[in-house]
């Protein structure tokens, strides 16, 4: 069980804010944080890493990370962590980086091998692609079994292929040590796919908190889907008006009424829905 309640003042995307979280999570659980840029997700990650500092309480099962009285070392908290820029030694071989952190020659096989990186292991990390080094990454982030794994948009820079191919890793590495994860990500197919539970903030404070079904499948009523994006245009065309939106990567067209372009401003999050909906899925 870890036990987290820490304050910090942060200056934000709309200007200063307090930190204030208080959360429980359960052994073994993989949890998304998800919210608005600025919201303080990675000072979180950092603050249980030991990389910043904080006021309140961490506990993970009997072991004080901080309190009052004192603070653990990041080298004594166990942790593993993956950053988005890989922070691998370029001098080293794949191998090497592992070895590095703890020298168990069988643990790294074990992880290249689950990894699929074994005929790699002698290569260094600038003759590697991009998946390759955040799979190097990841496996050297678990290679002192960590009690705790975080992960800042670990995939974020990789193509749509390459993401779900480091997920199901991911995803593998997970169950096979029983590690509790707390990555932060805004892709919701990532976030639906990896975690079993998903915290939201929002200015520095826990704002939903719940399993992925709920807290991404925001329907209401008799809506069949619901979508949330970025409008990105109104244009006129004869008597009706269209809505531009932004759901993802991809553009919609929406036809909305007169009395709905009074309420809508260009840049705002908007969400689509419809109650009438026979989807066809193609491949």
């Amino acid at each position: 069980m870890i036990k987290i309640d820490i304050t910090k003042k942060l200056h934000g995307s709309n200007g200063q804010m307090d930190l204030d979280i208080n959360l429980d999570i359960k052994k073994g659980d993989f949890v998304a944080l998800t919210g608005l840029s600025g919201s303080g997700k990675t000072t979180l990650l950092r603050i249980l890493a030991g990389l910043e500092d904080a006021n309140g309480n961490i506990k993970i099962d009997n072991e004080i990370w901080l309190d009052k009285k004192s603070v653990l070392s990041p080298q004594k908290r166990k942790i593993g962590f993956v950053f988005q820029d890989y922070a691998l030694f370029d001098n080293m071989t794949v191998e090497k980086n592992l070895l590095f952190v703890n020298n168990d020659k069988r643990l790294a096989k074990k992880l290249l091998d689950m990894t699929e990186l074994s005929e790699l292991k002698n290569r260094y990390p600038n003759s590697l692609s991009g998946g390759q080094k955040q799979r190097v990454s990841l496996c050297r982030a678990m290679m002192n079994k960590p009690k705790l794994l975080l992960m800042d948009e670990p995939l974020s820079a990789l193509d749509p292929n390459m993401r779900t191919k480091l997920q199901n890793e991911i995803l593998a590495l997970h169950k096979e040590f029983n590690t509790t994860t707390i990555m932060v990500s805004h892709d919701p197919s990532e976030i639906y796919r990896l975690s079993s539970r998903v915290v939201v903030l929002n200015l520095g404070k826990i704002v939903d908190d719940g399993k992925p079904k709920d807290i991404l499948l925001k329907t209401s009523g008799s809506q069949k889907f619901s979508f949330e994006g970025e409008l990105l245009d109104i244009k006129k065309v004869d008597v009706i008006y269209i809505a531009i939106v932004a759901i993802g990567q991809q553009l919609v067209e929406v036809v909305i009424s007169h009395d709905e372009v009074q309420n809508l401003k260009i840049g705002q999050s908007v969400r689509v829905s419809t109650k009438a909906f026979s989807p066809i899925l193609t491949k």
